[in-house]
């Protein structure tokens, strides 16, 4: 039997994990900082998985790994602001002491989870293309091998015109929800 549990945060439980994200993204100035928080947030994880933790902890974190993976693929080509946008909201992982510190068992991870939970909701339109491109990547490279043709000749190309689509659909789907919380404008 599964049960749901609905809370609410406060806007100073809120207030506490914009702060965090304010140090964090302090860091971002300069590239090796944004790939050391990359990362961060890969190694945490990588962390998590080797941890028993509740399954509700569980998922949360391993919507991560699409994040990692949008600002890490480099034919998704992110531009400088969207990838500021990914890299910001991954920040809140660098610290290991941050509103729960992840060592401690069982539930050094939740306040992680929260701030998932914010994070995807933030970035759902950025999510929902992304994962829409790398689906039509992995179908498109495995049309092609299936016909016996090089995925590499004319890749940019067939890329190129999808990603180009998904990305005017990713900026529109923003603009569209952007007024829906405003943390978006706190996080990012």
């Amino acid at each position: 039997m599964s049960i749901d549990i609905t809370f609410t945060l406060s806007n100073d439980d809120l207030k506490r994990f914009e702060d965090i994200v304010s140090r964090a993204k302090d860091a971002l100035e300069n590239d090796e900082n944004a790939k050391q928080v990359e990362d961060a947030a890969r190694q945490m994880v990588e962390q998590a998985r080797a941890v028993d933790l509740p399954t509700f902890i569980e998922e949360r974190l391993m919507k991560l790994e699409i994040l990692i993976n949008m600002v890490s693929d480099k034919e998704w080509e992110l531009n400088e602001s969207e990838r500021k946008a990914v890299l910001s909201a991954l920040a809140y992982f660098c610290d290991p002491d941050d509103i729960i510190p992840d060592h401690l068992p069982g539930v050094g991870f939740l306040d992680d989870a929260i701030y998932v939970e914010i994070i995807v909701q933030e970035l759902d339109a950025e999510i929902r293309s992304y994962s829409e491109f790398f689906e039509y990547r992995k179908a498109e490279e495995n049309r092609r091998r299936n016909k016996g043709l090089d995925t590499a000749v004319g890749r940019e190309d067939w890329l190129a015109d999808k990603r180009s689509v998904l990305h005017s659909r990713m900026r529109s789907r923003r603009a569209g929800s952007s007024s829906r919380t405003g943390w978006r404008t706190k996080l990012f």
